[in-house]
């Protein structure tokens, strides 16, 4: 299952970084950019949150908070956000069922093979709690400034 743009975002209450607890219905008012990527500390997903964090003010400016989904567990997430100085807050999932509820979880390929992971995607939520965007199967490098461009935001860093 995918999301669509209208589509009611599925709530969350999960953990962030430092063990506290975020519910995406505590957000409403506010548009929130979440975005879901495989595992904190790897390559890729390491230059994907650099380039949010790189990029927050164009964000900022436009209304958007931040916040990565991963299924790492807080600590890791802590280790993360400190060791790549994350100004924003990353969430832990790690028994995957906000990832599913988003279509962010399940089949993908991965060099070739069919696996069942963490889809890259991104979600755009309004600040009514739905859907505004839908990014799925989104690549690591270069994802964040496409996402200003496709999102009018203004000029990529």
């Amino acid at each position: 299952m995918t999301l669509s743009p209208g589509d009611r975002a599925p709530d969350f209450d999960l953990m962030d970084a430092t063990g506290a607890r975020v519910r995406l219905r505590d957000l409403r008012g506010q548009r929130v950019l979440l975005y879901a990527y495989p595992a904190a500390m790897t390559p890729g997903c390491t230059k994907q949150a650099c380039d949010f964090r790189d990029s927050l003010a164009v964000f900022a400016d436009s209304g958007l908070t931040v916040i990565g989904i991963s299924p790492d567990k807080p600590e890791k997430l802590a280790k993360f956000t400190e060791r790549d100085d994350l100004p924003f807050t990353l969430l832990s999932d790690p028994d995957k069922a906000v990832l599913t509820s988003y279509g962010a979880f399940g089949e993908k390929k991965l060099y070739g093979k069919v696996v069942i992971g963490v889809i890259r995607s991104t979600f755009v939520i309004a600040a009514d709690g739905t859907i505004e965007q839908a990014f799925y199967n989104v690549k690591a490098t270069g994802h964040v400034a496409k996402l200003i461009r496709d999102l009018s935001l203004g000029a990529a860093s």
